[in-house]
């Protein structure tokens, strides 16, 4: 059985007829043949730029899908609205195979219980600092600080959670769901 990806085409700035509206579904829903069973759903919104100094990028793209649980989003400009297309599916396919990849890589990663070889263990020192990242810490949401750890592609994020104005540090469980540590 094949699965029929979900695409949605919105016009913004810009009258779209229903022969374009059909030929960017079509577009869409076949490059979605390429992210394979990654992506359930895809909206599509045209954007017409009225400027006339905007002539480079007068036609934007912007695709979201929600892929593997998560929203990827992309945003491309061109003269043409078949360029800009373009140029947005091939980055959401580069997205969507290095999130992929990482899905793929971390649930190894947790899968393997490969023993470590003891002459490897020995040259590295675990206890030493190896770098430093400072960074100012701006009140966010559980959910804002789980959408930042999703876009940087981490198993966890620092941050300061605005309901307790405590720092707090949101992870990535095993089985996929998120946990909270915060001071007691």
């Amino acid at each position: 059985m094949e699965r029929i990806l979900e695409v949605n085409v919105h016009g913004h700035n810009s009258a779209m007829s229903a022969v374009d509206r059909v030929a960017v579904e079509d577009r869409v829903a076949h490059a979605g043949r390429v992210f394979e069973q990654a992506v359930d759903k895809v909206d599509v919104e045209l954007t017409e730029e009225t400027n006339p100094r905007r002539g480079g990028d007068r036609f934007r793209v912007e695709l979201t899908a929600s892929v593997a649980g998560r929203v990827v989003r992309i945003e491309a400009g061109a003269a043409t609205v078949d360029s800009a297309l373009d140029d947005a599916l091939e980055r959401m396919t580069r997205q969507v195979r290095r999130l992929k990849g990482r899905l793929i890589d971390r649930n190894r990663r947790s899968v393997s219980d490969a023993p470590i070889d003891e002459d490897q263990s020995e040259d590295v020192d675990s206890d030493e600092v190896v770098r430093v990242k400072q960074f100012v810490m701006k009140p966010m949401t559980i959910e804002e600080a789980a959408l930042q750890m999703d876009m940087l592609g981490h198993s966890f994020f620092f941050f300061l959670n605005a309901a307790s104005d405590r720092q707090s540090v949101l992870y990535r469980r095993r089985d996929g769901r998120l946990g909270l540590i915060e001071p007691s």
